[in-house]
């Protein structure tokens, strides 16, 4: 299966024949698939595969960074125009946190309003408030150097969606967090993904990640990269403790996982 879409609404990505070689190795290959925007809703796409598959590259398209971006061959469309580069309508969030050194918490997560023109008080209450959202109130005035990996990544989150991208691009933003400090973070990207009510793609090397928090997991294959299957999974509406419970949601993290392990 080669195409995630709905029937109702117009698509907020959509990839049509996308090839993307590096010096001559193609990385993806002939890719075509379509999300739509969920009125009032949003969806969470998660996307998962082998390293070298090309996940982290899907992704630098949709969001317009080079050198991934522009693709070799194809197009990729955002809302049916298409993508030419970076844009506030798409914010991406990574691993690296990408936060300035130099600025606080609160001038990290206002810093996008201020290149916007927001005046500062309007800014920074806005801030605040995110601060408070991603449960780092008290943090205002620290550096990140004064951080946790967890904790920094909260205000990558939040200087994120203060913007209100209608897509968020998140870059395995969990990889190098520890085990129980992950699944907090994924509890407050589902609170803040219901409240933002975003188009998200989640790349994550996590199979039960994938199946947890998405609507839909695109599972890649490597050598080159192309899209295996699309799986739709339940809404996480329950605590991850909870679902690793069930036997639906175990076999499909088995499945993706069994899959996943296949050279």
């Amino acid at each position: 299966m080669n195409a995630l879409v709905y029937t109702t609404a117009p698509n907020v990505v959509e990839f049509k024949g996308v090839t993307k070689a590096f010096d001559g190795k193609v990385v993806l290959d002939d890719i075509s698939f379509s999300v739509q925007d969920i009125p009032n809703r949003g969806e969470l796409v998660a996307v998962v595969g082998q390293s070298g598959c090309g996940k982290s590259t899907l992704c630098k398209l949709i969001a317009g960074l080079e050198p991934h971006f522009p693709a070799t061959k194809g197009e990729v469309l955002s809302f049916g125009v298409p993508v030419t580069g970076p844009s506030s309508d798409r914010g991406v969030v990574d691993q690296r946190y990408s936060l300035l050194p130099h600025l606080t918490v609160l001038g990290n997560v206002a810093f996008g309003l201020k290149l916007k023109g927001v005046p500062r008080k309007e800014r920074e209450a806005q801030a605040r408030e995110w601060i408070k959202n991603v449960e780092l109130a008290g943090s205002e005035d620290k550096y990140p150097f004064e951080l946790s990996g967890g904790m920094q990544q909260r205000v990558a989150i939040a200087a994120t969606l203060i913007l209100h991208p209608r897509i968020v691009i998140m870059d395995e933003p969990f990889g190098a967090i520890d085990p129980k400090i992950r699944i907090q973070m994924q509890t407050l990207l589902i609170s803040l993904w219901e409240k933002q009510e975003s188009t998200v793609f989640f790349v994550t090397h996590s199979a039960e990640e994938a199946v947890y928090l998405g609507d839909r997991v695109m599972r890649m294959r490597a050598n080159p990269g192309t899209i295996a299957e699309i799986i739709s999974t339940p809404r996480p509406d329950r605590p991850l403790a909870v679902m690793r419970k069930e036997p639906a949601f175990r076999e499909l993290c088995d499945h993706v996982r069994e899959k996943l392990e296949k050279p």
